[in-house]
Protein backbone atom coordinates (compact mmCIF):
# COMPACT_ATOMS: atom_id res chain seq x y z
CA UNK A 1 0.00 0.00 0.00
CA UNK A 2 0.93 3.57 -0.92
CA UNK A 3 2.15 5.92 1.62
CA UNK A 4 0.11 9.35 1.46
CA UNK A 5 3.04 12.35 2.35
CA UNK A 6 1.66 15.18 4.81
CA UNK A 7 3.86 18.39 5.43
CA UNK A 8 3.92 20.10 8.96
CA UNK A 9 3.31 23.52 9.26
CA UNK A 10 7.11 24.33 10.06
CA UNK A 11 8.06 22.54 7.08
CA UNK A 12 5.81 24.55 4.62
CA UNK A 13 7.35 27.71 6.45
CA UNK A 14 10.86 26.86 5.67
CA UNK A 15 9.41 25.85 2.35
CA UNK A 16 8.35 29.77 1.79
CA UNK A 17 10.85 30.92 3.66
CA UNK A 18 13.63 28.99 1.28
CA UNK A 19 11.16 30.39 -2.01
CA UNK A 20 11.17 34.11 -0.32
CA UNK A 21 15.46 33.68 -0.32
CA UNK A 22 15.83 32.66 -3.43
CA UNK A 23 13.58 35.02 -4.78
CA UNK A 24 14.94 37.87 -3.56
CA UNK A 25 18.51 36.69 -4.68
CA UNK A 26 17.85 35.50 -7.69
CA UNK A 27 15.05 38.50 -8.27
CA UNK A 28 13.27 36.00 -10.29
CA UNK A 29 9.85 34.27 -9.14
CA UNK A 30 10.45 31.26 -11.80
CA UNK A 31 14.23 30.69 -10.60
CA UNK A 32 12.55 30.61 -6.60
CA UNK A 33 9.67 28.18 -7.88
CA UNK A 34 11.90 25.85 -9.80
CA UNK A 35 14.24 25.27 -6.43
CA UNK A 36 11.01 24.98 -3.98
CA UNK A 37 9.07 22.51 -6.96
CA UNK A 38 12.61 20.43 -6.55
CA UNK A 39 12.09 20.43 -2.74
CA UNK A 40 8.74 19.58 -2.79
CA UNK A 41 8.52 16.64 -5.33
CA UNK A 42 11.72 15.06 -3.76
CA UNK A 43 9.52 13.17 -1.48
CA UNK A 44 7.35 11.31 -3.81
CA UNK A 45 9.93 8.73 -4.06
CA UNK A 46 8.92 8.12 0.02
CA UNK A 47 5.12 6.58 -1.16
CA UNK A 48 6.23 3.29 -2.55
CA UNK A 49 9.20 3.08 0.03
CA UNK A 50 9.68 4.93 3.03
CA UNK A 51 12.19 3.78 4.32
CA UNK A 52 15.18 4.62 1.26
CA UNK A 53 15.83 7.44 3.32
CA UNK A 54 18.68 7.41 5.88
CA UNK A 55 18.11 7.67 9.99
CA UNK A 56 18.56 11.14 11.07
CA UNK A 57 21.01 10.32 13.74
CA UNK A 58 21.61 13.83 15.38
CA UNK A 59 17.66 13.85 16.59
CA UNK A 60 17.86 10.31 17.41
CA UNK A 61 17.68 11.27 21.23
CA UNK A 62 13.80 12.26 19.99
CA UNK A 63 10.67 9.52 20.93
CA UNK A 64 10.27 9.54 16.96
CA UNK A 65 13.07 8.20 14.67
CA UNK A 66 13.40 10.53 11.96
CA UNK A 67 14.53 9.73 8.90
CA UNK A 68 15.72 11.86 5.43
CA UNK A 69 16.15 12.54 2.17
CA UNK A 70 18.98 15.32 0.45
CA UNK A 71 17.44 17.42 -2.49
CA UNK A 72 20.25 20.25 -3.14
CA UNK A 73 21.56 21.86 -0.72
CA UNK A 74 18.74 20.48 1.67
CA UNK A 75 18.00 17.88 3.96
CA UNK A 76 14.27 16.75 4.00
CA UNK A 77 13.80 15.08 7.40
CA UNK A 78 10.87 12.96 7.94
CA UNK A 79 9.30 10.34 10.35
CA UNK A 80 6.78 7.22 9.30
CA UNK A 81 3.46 6.46 10.46
CA UNK A 82 3.32 2.98 9.69
CA UNK A 83 -0.24 2.42 11.10
CA UNK A 84 -2.04 5.66 9.12
CA UNK A 85 0.06 4.55 6.07
CA UNK A 86 2.13 8.30 6.28
CA UNK A 87 5.18 10.17 5.67
CA UNK A 88 5.48 13.31 7.90
CA UNK A 89 7.78 15.75 6.57
CA UNK A 90 8.81 17.34 9.66
CA UNK A 91 11.10 19.92 8.47
CA UNK A 92 13.49 20.96 5.69
CA UNK A 93 17.16 22.05 6.32
CA UNK A 94 19.53 24.25 4.70
CA UNK A 95 22.51 21.59 4.77
CA UNK A 96 24.91 24.67 4.84
CA UNK A 97 23.44 25.86 7.97
CA UNK A 98 25.14 24.98 11.78
CA UNK A 99 23.42 21.09 11.84
CA UNK A 100 22.84 21.57 15.59
CA UNK A 101 20.12 24.49 14.38
CA UNK A 102 18.38 21.05 13.62
CA UNK A 103 18.16 20.66 17.19
CA UNK A 104 15.66 23.53 17.37
CA UNK A 105 12.02 22.50 18.73
CA UNK A 106 9.42 21.98 15.84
Amino acid sequence: MKYKIIWSEFSEQQIDEIFEYYEQKSKSYNVALNIVTKILLAPDILIENPRIGQKEISLKSRKIEYHYLVKSNYKIIYSIDDENKSVKIADVFDTRQNPDKMEREK
